[in-house]
């Protein structure tokens, strides 16, 4: 373990520069006020885009339509970082009240529980009571599970499971429950179906999912924000970090200059004292995403700045991983959302009525689709500022490079009219299409990199949080090592960014371990039955 740079007693003399604006930087940056002596004037978050939050972005208005790249399921009792931090931030609508405490009442208002989870042709929901599982599919299941990690190497899942599994109603929740593909590595499926052995009986149902009252950007980003800047936490945004100077020395490798460039593109230096501390966010799901309208397709980007600055670092340090197994593959990395603002109440009470699913957060996904569409219909309403005649549904397609049933292109060069056109199609909605396309917007979001973390990997391929022999460097989010966490989760993120706290300062508390739910005999138990039903 490295050693803590300084002392609480000069905690007031450091500075801490966090390069990336999303959620791990802003728990990091909490983390730090809360748990240490530094000044919140002494915390600077360097971001490329003006906007802060990372892959938990959201934005719009009910005139020109909503946008959201993503949206986050929450676990309880895992998540034991996020919880950690939700329970010291207020939430954006009540201070008396935590952001941990507005989800514990959301949640018992707004239980998740999927009636129409999997939708076949012709608007049948079909029954997901058994997953549908042979002998051979669980004996892979039960082998993946007892093979050790290091064993796994970067082998894929397809190299796991014989092909029928892949026609299972379990692949099919699993994989739009979670955004893996085939061809993403069985180590991190495994890492999945340990942490979640809870969520094994109800995946069907998706009951142990928790939510935010309204988007996280709304419910997570803006009260921390809030939080920080009432504490003078200096937020950069339009800075582009290029590259760090850091100098290796027999004590160790440190961090001397920030490099950047602003939003005119305008170099700049950011001097840093060898006593500070320099967290990076190397890499990022939602790096180079693209928005498209209701009349022009998103556009696809093969690069993101968070990598090209990850790449710069590890062409001169091996040893902080190596990005091009995640940033190099974008056909197998891709995927496009897409945010339906409605103007209208007619289509939303037609999903109602197709899906059983009153507006409650619950995930529906249409198996005859080319795309794999899946869509979300939030309790309303979705956005802080979203009016009560407006309404929003969010919706994915995990194959964008496959052409539509009913719309003859590929998903990712398809505009959001149709776009829209080819859900009509799966809910049977077409006759009120013309009058749809007239009260309604749909943008589309393509990501590159959007589920690049889940690529096959070997141990080293992702950095440390704090490598070794670093002074005062440390690596958050969801491309950092984080032993035993599950990526694409907001708790990765949080979990990487107390990590890092706790081992470059004195802090206090600790840091809570990773839940072991797959050891208890009752979990178990509904574990086994789950697989036998």
């Amino acid at each position: 373990m490295t050693d803590t740079v300084g002392t609480e007693a000069d905690a007031a003399e450091r500075d801490a520069y966090f390069v990336g604006g999303g959620i791990a930087s802003l728990a990091g940056a909490a983390f730090l006020l809360r748990d240490t002596e530094i000044p919140g004037e002494n915390v600077h978050v360097l971001e490329k885009r003006q906007v802060f939050g990372g892959a938990l972005d959201g934005r719009g208005t009910p005139e020109e339509g909503y946008v959201l790249p993503g949206g986050r399921m929450f676990n309880f009792p895992t998540y034991e970082c996020t919880w950690n931090l939700f329970r010291s931030i207020p939430s954006l609508e009540d201070p008396d009240t935590t952001i941990k405490g507005e989800m514990d009442e959301f949640n018992e208002n707004h239980e998740t529980y999927a009636e129409a989870r999997l939708v076949g042709a012709d608007q049948e929901i079909l029954d997901v009571s058994s997953y549908g599982f042979e002998t051979q599919h669980r004996l892979s299941l039960l082998r993946l599970l007892l093979t050790p990690e290091e064993r796994l190497g970067e082998t894929r899942i397809e190299e796991w499971f014989d092909e029928t599994f892949f026609d299972t109603t379990f692949w099919y929740l699993w994989a739009t429950t979670f955004a893996f593909q085939p061809w993403h590595s069985a180590a991190e499926m495994r890492r999945y179906m340990q942490r979640f052995t809870r969520e094994f009986p109800r995946l069907h149902t998706l009951s142990g999912v928790s939510r935010t009252k309204y988007n996280q950007y709304d419910s997570v980003v803006r009260p921390l924000r809030r939080w920080l800047e009432a504490r003078g936490v200096d937020f950069l945004g339009g800075h582009t970090v290029t590259d760090l100077d850091i100098v290796p020395a027999r004590a160790g490798k440190t961090v001397e200059t920030i490099r950047y460039e602003d939003q005119d593109g305008t170099a700049g230096t950011i001097a840093v004292e060898p006593t500070d501390v320099v967290f990076v966010t190397n890499g990022s799901m939602t790096d180079a995403l693209s928005l498209g309208s209701m009349t022009e397709a998103p556009d696809l980007h093969d690069s993101g700045t968070s990598f090209e600055l990850w790449k710069a670092l590890a062409d001169d340090f091996p040893e902080f991983g190596r990005p091009s197994v995640f940033a190099d593959h974008v056909p197998e990395s891709k995927w496009e959302s897409f945010t339906l603002t409605l103007r209208e109440p007619d289509f939303l009470e037609h999903v109602v009525e197709v899906t059983r699913e009153e507006p409650g957060n619950a995930l529906v996904t249409f198996t005859e689709s080319n795309w794999l569409l899946s869509i979300v219909t939030a309790v309303q309403p979705h956005f802080a500022n979203q009016p009560d005649d407006v309404k929003v549904i969010w919706g994915y397609g995990l194959f964008p490079e496959e052409r539509g049933n009913h719309v003859n292109k590929k998903m990712e060069d398809c505009t959001g009219e149709e776009i829209l056109a080819e859900l009509c199609h799966h809910l049977g909605y077409t006759d009120r299409l013309e009058e749809l396309r007239e009260t309604a917007t749909c943008i589309p979001c393509m990501m590159p990199f959007i589920t690049s973390q889940f690529m096959p990997r070997t141990p080293g391929d992702r950095p440390e949080v704090v490598p070794a022999g670093s002074n005062n460097l440390a690596f958050l989010g969801q491309f950092a090592e984080v032993p035993d966490d599950v990526v694409f989760t907001v708790e990765y993120s949080v979990r990487s960014a107390l990590m890092a706290v706790h081992e470059l300062f004195d802090a206090e508390g600790d840091v809570p371990p990773v839940s072991t739910h797959q050891y208890e005999p009752d979990v178990l138990l509904d574990t086994v039955r789950a697989a036998f039903r």
